[in-house]
């Protein structure tokens, strides 16, 4: 019996411990670089979403500055419209008065 407790501790001393321990030297390994690649995702992720939201807010502007109001827009269907009635109005009266354009 003492002949087998002696070769256990020897097993567990010499092989399981040191296999134990670089297993757990492994996955804590592991574990850190996948922290610092989240962390360097993370970190990308809120520069790219940063970068987004001032290109949008560029846009948004560059739209605000070229494009026309809708006031500004009926006031230029009023006058084509008025100029249009004029052209009108001179075309029926030079109907009526037998001159043609």
């Amino acid at each position: 019996m003492e002949h087998w407790s002696l070769d256990a501790m020897w097993w567990v001393t010499a092989v399981e411990l040191p296999v134990l321990g670089g297993l757990f030297w492994l996955i804590w390994r592991s574990r850190q670089e996948a922290d610092d690649r989240l962390d360097d995702l993370a970190h990308r992720l809120e520069v790219g979403v940063g970068q987004a939201r001032e290109a949008l807010a560029a846009y948004k502007l560059e739209v605000a500055k070229s494009y026309a109001t809708t006031g500004y827009l009926k006031d230029v269907e009023r006058r084509l419209t008025e100029h249009l009635l004029r052209i009108e109005a001179k075309l029926d009266s030079a109907s009526v008065t037998g001159v043609r354009p």
